[in-house]
């Protein structure tokens, strides 16, 4: 009897500390589980913040441009406008009025792209007044793009060159001339022009009328002497254009004023000598002016 007695008690020991030892376990697996748990959370939050704080630098990067890009805007705010007699003049007190503006006409025709390298690496501005029968091929259109992808303006000449006064009473052809060549120069750049020079200056009330409404600024100019044969040669035109003198053509005195609008056109002398040109109006303390600050009609 008391060895029954003894090897239950002894039996009731072992299953005591086995039961013991489960709980012990299971209470350990338990605080595993939750350290496990607590990990992942913290891996968790601490990817979100990663995110959040991602996406705030990505917010921060964004505004400086934004910032960037009112400035450049503020920058190409207008400040001169063109006067009756077709110079610039500032809009502003506070604004340099030691000025020139440099206009090419009949382009692109043989050497516009060359001129257009010339003053893009001497960092002067211009405006390029373009006739459509220079823009009707693909080659030619590709020529004109270029030059407006190398920042400068681009006007219009009319499609044909024609003297305006020749159509004065067939308003339907002033139409084609003016506003065909910008429907064609939209179609290759993007924008239409907003600049307008009739050829040798001459326009019509009719053809006022047409370049206002198509919100271009008319626009002729202040002297140019490289179509007067005299001036067909580079060096007595670099003279000519930074004297403002003319005096093979009765010109004896200088046009050269502030605010002066030059006259040069797409050929083969003018583009030998722009640089030239550039430099000396320059030396006497000319600024090119940028096209992009001329007023231009809303």
């Amino acid at each position: 009897m008391r060895l029954l007695i003894s090897i239950f008690t002894v039996f009731l020991i072992l299953f005591l500390a086995a039961c013991q030892q489960d709980d012990s376990d299971s209470s350990s697996i338990n605080e595993n589980d939750e350290i496990t748990n607590n990990e992942s959370i913290n891996d968790k939050e601490n990817n979100e913040q990663s995110n959040v704080d991602e996406t705030n630098d990505e917010e921060l990067g964004e505004e400086p441009n934004e910032e960037e890009e009112i400035m450049e805007d503020a920058q190409m705010e207008a400040q001169y406008r063109v006067t009756e007699n077709w110079s610039l003049v500032p809009i502003k007190e506070g604004i340099n009025e030691k000025v020139v503006l440099l206009t090419i006409d009949d382009a692109p025709d043989e050497y516009a792209l060359e001129m257009a390298k010339t003053l893009k690496k001497l960092d002067a501005g211009a405006i390029f007044f373009v006739n459509g029968h220079f823009i009707d091929t693909p080659e030619e259109a590709a020529i004109l793009k270029e030059i407006h992808e190398m920042g400068f303006a681009i006007g219009n000449h009319t499609y044909n060159h024609v003297n305006l006064k020749d159509l004065e009473n067939d308003q339907d052809k002033q139409m084609e001339e003016i506003i065909g060549l910008s429907d064609k120069i939209e179609e290759i750049i993007g924008e239409r022009p907003k600049f307008f020079r009739a050829p040798h200056g001459v326009n019509t009330d009719f053809s006022k009328q047409i370049v206002t409404k198509d919100k271009m600024v008319l626009m002729n100019w202040s002297y140019g002497y490289d179509y007067f044969a005299p001036y067909m040669d580079k060096d007595k035109l670099v003279t000519a254009m930074v004297t403002g003198e003319g005096p093979e053509v009765d010109v004896p005195y200088s046009l050269l004023k502030p605010g002066a609008n030059l006259l040069m056109h797409d050929r083969e002398w003018t583009s030998a000598a722009l640089e030239e040109i550039v430099i000396g109006l320059r030396e006497q303390g000319y600024e090119i002016l940028d096209p992009n600050l001329i007023e231009t009609i809303e």
